[in-house]
């Protein structure tokens, strides 16, 4: 068992570091928008570089264009200092009593980081930083018990803070968000653990478990950082299911009464492609055009249209849940009707959008409901018997 996980995670080093770097190019964009995201994101890019830097690919291509063999090594442990301060930083921005996490941060920021140079810099011969199996840890002791201490206190630190504000989040992706970050950074806890093992009591049964580690650690960090980026594609294509369905109502409607929408119809496909207003707009631009139609088309409504549709579906057996959108869906069709005979327009005082509370949220769900009853077979019956 533990040759397989061994094997799965050497094979998984390379995978979870893509996948890391990826999650990192696709969130920064809003990093550099949002302040809250910006810390999340300079510590899962850092310790993307560090893992980058660690894949035995990269530092063989290194050696080969003639890179001295320290500095990449070094390289890592200091861009994993530098991820650390960013997740200290992302705790302190995020919580209201940040003053202890701001002093640790300031603290690892110029204390730790210079402190490891000058244990590297002032070792014999500038030692590739180590810790082999049969001989002292290069550069020293003190190097690695530095840099091991700051990764367990900010991981710590950084699982406890997400753990807590995960229960409280507004929002299950929020949420779900926050707790991918800490198991990810409990994954990588458990990496320094048993290096710490490794360092002090020469314990050697960890090792074939920390590349498994540190890939789970990549992977689910991308998986916390990409959860805003799947909320926005969750709601741009309920956004495009939803204008898809709207569509014959609203392309109907808009014909009748074309002085309400900003846009003409043309086909199905080429308005959800190319809808003449900004994308997150285009629910919101066909829910509010068929609302004022439909109060346009209202002042057509022939007498007694109310009485004879509530029959007519009763007679068709429409179900109960389904009447009010029914029953509009019949009157628009006669006003449609009268309006294209000629009726003279007459003002009424019934409000016949009765979509919901006046929300956007329930205006959608009621148009979707009368874009279904629109086309089906009762109601054409009624505007053609």
């Amino acid at each position: 068992m533990t040759a397989e996980l061994e094997y799965l995670g050497k094979w998984l080093s390379e995978p979870s570091v893509i996948v890391l770097c990826v999650a990192v190019l696709l969130r920064a964009p809003a990093a550099v928008r949002c302040q809250q995201q910006r810390g999340i994101w300079l510590a899962t890019a850092s310790a993307a570089l560090a893992m980058l830097l660690n894949l035995p690919s990269l530092t063989a291509f290194a050696l080969h264009h003639g890179i001295l063999p320290h500095c990449i090594p070094l390289a890592k442990n200091l861009l994993g200092v530098i991820s650390a301060d960013a997740v200290l930083y992302f705790i302190a921005s995020s919580t209201t009593s940040s003053r202890l996490l701001t002093a640790v941060l300031w603290l690892t920021t110029f204390s730790v980081t210079p402190t490891l140079l000058m244990l590297t810099i002032v070792a014999d011969h500038g030692p590739q930083p180590g810790i082999p199996d049969t001989s002292s840890p290069l550069p020293s002791l003190a190097y690695w018990l530095i840099l091991i201490s700051t990764h367990l206190v900010t991981n710590t630190l950084c699982v406890h803070v997400c753990w807590q504000y995960g229960g409280r989040a507004k929002t299950p992706l929020l949420a779900a968000s926050l707790r991918l970050f800490a198991l990810g950074t409990g994954f990588a806890g458990l990496y320094w653990i048993a290096l710490l093992m490794h360092l002090t009591m020469g314990s050697n049964w960890p090792l074939p478990y920390m590349p498994l580690l540190m890939g789970v650690h990549g992977l689910l960090r991308a998986a916390a950082i990409l959860t805003p980026l799947l909320l926005a594609v969750q709601g741009a294509v309920s956004d495009i299911k939803t204008a898809w369905n709207l569509w014959p109502l609203w392309r109907d409607l808009v014909k009748s009464v074309p002085h309400v929408a900003l846009t003409s119809p043309r086909t199905r496909v080429r308005d959800l492609l190319w809808p003449g207003v900004p994308r997150k707009l285009i629910v919101y631009r066909k829910v509010i055009e068929a609302r004022d139609a439909i109060l346009v088309l209202s002042d057509y409504m022939t007498p007694g249209v109310l009485s004879r549709a509530r029959s007519h579906l009763a007679e068709a057996g429409t179900p109960v849940s389904n009447v009010d959108a029914a029953v509009l869906a019949c009157v628009i069709r006669d006003a449609q009707q009268a309006k294209i005979k000629g009726t003279f327009p007459r003002p009424h005082q019934t409000n016949l959008f009765i979509g919901g509370s006046g929300d956007l949220a329930s205006e959608k769900v009621f148009l979707l409901e009368l874009a279904r009853a629109y086309d089906s077979t009762a109601v054409h019956s009624f505007t053609t018997r």
